[in-house]
């Protein structure tokens, strides 16, 4: 490989990176319900983020407000999911 190209790195593939999701407009509107909870009580994750930055690769331009479904696997719970608010830097 050349130094001119530089390969590609998906994060997302990554054994410490847990999966990531967009939600669709529907699903953030049926989980927040279920939830009972406003978006602005959500985690933050910053569009800056690598994670979204790969997304971003999939999906187009992922805008500051969408939500994010994060799955990790827990020793405890085996899978414990968590959804996260994207937001701009401040």
């Amino acid at each position: 490989m050349g130094s001119a190209e530089k390969e590609e790195i998906n994060v997302l593939k990554h054994g410490l990176v847990p999966d990531h999701r967009l939600l669709s407009r529907e699903e953030e509107k049926e989980t927040l319900e279920e939830l009972d909870v406003g978006k602005e009580n959500l985690p933050k994750i910053l569009k800056s983020d690598p994670a979204i930055k790969h997304l971003e690769k999939v999906h187009g331009d992922i805008n500051v407000g969408r939500v994010v479904e994060v799955k990790r696997k827990s020793r405890t719970a085996g899978i414990a999911t968590a959804y996260r608010l994207v937001v701009k830097r401040e």
